[in-house]
Order: C-alpha cells, then structure tokens, then sequence
C-alpha cells in the first residue's frame, strides 16, 4: 500500500513543529494498519473516512480516501469549518 498527500495536505502540515508532525505519523501509521479506525462519511462525502486524534490537546481531524490499493491523504485541521472545507475541496477535485 502506497500512501500520498493531497497538495491542502502538504500545505497544512508544512506549518507543523516536529512534535506535531510525529503525532501526525503515528495517527497515518494507525490508519495504514487498522484502515477502519476513522468514520466513514455520508452523502457529498462517501467514500471519505475520518480520523479524529489528539495533538497537545487539541483534536485535529485527518481525512483519507482509499484510491485503489493506495491511501490519500486529503486533510487535516481542527474541527472549526473543517467539513465545510473538505467539501469544498473534494468537490473542485
């Protein structure tokens, strides 16, 4: 199983610290071995899954789709406006 990054991925984690960024890896590496660990969306959105994880006490979602045998990742942020977002972008995909 290969996993990429959506470009809106790679530009939100760029502003992480390092810290951040091995909690980051943990929550993919937990996703890769348990695919159904996040909830699968509905509607506009089926076929997406969410992650929900904890980084210094904040809840981040992390959005993933399985493309084929590979996982994309799409998203990550906090819950504020996060769907209304993720909406957005997978429909100007």
């Amino acid at each position: 199983m290969k996993v990429f990054q959506s470009s809106s991925f790679g530009k939100k984690i760029k502003k992480f610290k390092n810290k951040e960024k091995l909690e980051l890896d943990y929550a993919v590496k937990e996703i890769i071995k348990n695919p159904s660990v996040g909830s699968e969306k509905k509607g506009d959105l089926r076929g997406v899954f969410v992650h929900k994880f904890k980084i210094t006490n904040t809840e981040f979602l992390l959005s993933y789709r399985f493309v084929g045998e590979d996982l994309e990742l799409i998203t990550i942020g906090p819950h504020e406006n996060y769907y209304s977002d993720l909406k957005s972008y997978i429909k100007n995909r």
